[in-house]
């Protein structure tokens, strides 16, 4: 065979393989984003404080999805919008993706204070207020924490993909042998956005809490190691675990069908 007809016949082989890896469809993408109770700190729990997110991938079948844990500490419903974080997800969000949110710890703060400027107005009407941002120096419309929640759901939506709210994590607050829920608050605010917008609703406040009261409030304390907001690795693992398990109850779901049997 001479040199001329073996580099046609590579060049063949060459675009037959690039025709084939064009034809094969990228992955779906498991988008997870949220706060510090979803992602702390960069991720690896050197500060022996970890999210629930950070231990989402070994629940799936990484080959068949993509898991991507986007949560941040410190940021809200708000801010994790108007520093871009969702506008780079949004850009690559595409129609079989899925997007799990948990906001709600950090939309209490004040609207425009010096040292974060994160809150969001209480409530999920259409109430909105303009502020001058002393960190980002502009003036700035800040809408409900509902607002904020809806325009997550709609826009992934809009592309096609799946969303999922949870409601907030407890925290390590007690009273009378209960833990303190956020059920008149951020957690029923998170389901009624839900529900207006047809979104999926996993209502972790309420789980969790349940599973801390079976272990009981000398147990739990374990799962906070420097505050009553952030977990350890073990109090993380068994967030996650309440994460998957309402995940496989969710009817229909196509996210279920891609996590390990």
């Amino acid at each position: 065979m001479t040199i001329k007809k073996i580099l046609i016949l590579s060049s063949l082989v060459l675009i037959l393989f690039s025709s084939f890896a064009l034809l094969k469809k990228p992955k779906p993408v498991l988008y997870i984003i949220g706060d510090s109770t979803v992602r702390n700190g960069d991720g690896t729990g050197k500060n022996q404080q970890w999210g629930w997110g950070s231990f989402m991938t070994g629940y799936f079948d990484t080959t068949k999805l993509s898991v991507q844990n986007h949560a941040i500490g410190g940021r809200s419903s708000r801010t994790f919008i108007s520093e871009g974080r969702w506008d780079n997800i949004f850009k690559t969000l595409k129609k079989g993706d899925f997007v799990i949110m948990q906001f709600g710890h950090n939309d209490a703060g004040p609207l425009d204070d010096t040292a974060r400027a994160r809150g969001t107005i209480k409530g999920i009407g259409d109430d909105s207020t303009e502020i001058y941002n002393p960190i980002r120096k502009i003036k700035e419309v800040v809408h409900t924490y509902g607002w904020y929640m809806r325009k997550y759901v709609k826009e992934t939506k809009a592309k096609g993909a799946v969303p999922v709210i949870c409601s907030l994590v407890p925290r390590n607050n007690w009273k009378e042998g209960k833990v303190i829920r956020s059920a008149d608050s951020y957690a029923l605010w998170a389901k009624q956005i839900a529900e207006q917008e047809g979104a999926y609703f996993i209502d972790l406040n309420e789980l969790v809490s349940l599973e801390y009261e079976k272990l009981g409030e000398t147990e739990v304390k374990k799962f906070f190691p420097a505050d009553h907001t952030h977990t350890n690795k073990e109090g993380a693992i068994l967030n996650a675990g309440v994460v998957v398990k309402a995940l496989k109850q969710i009817k229909p779901s196509n996210l279920k069908k891609y996590l390990l049997k």
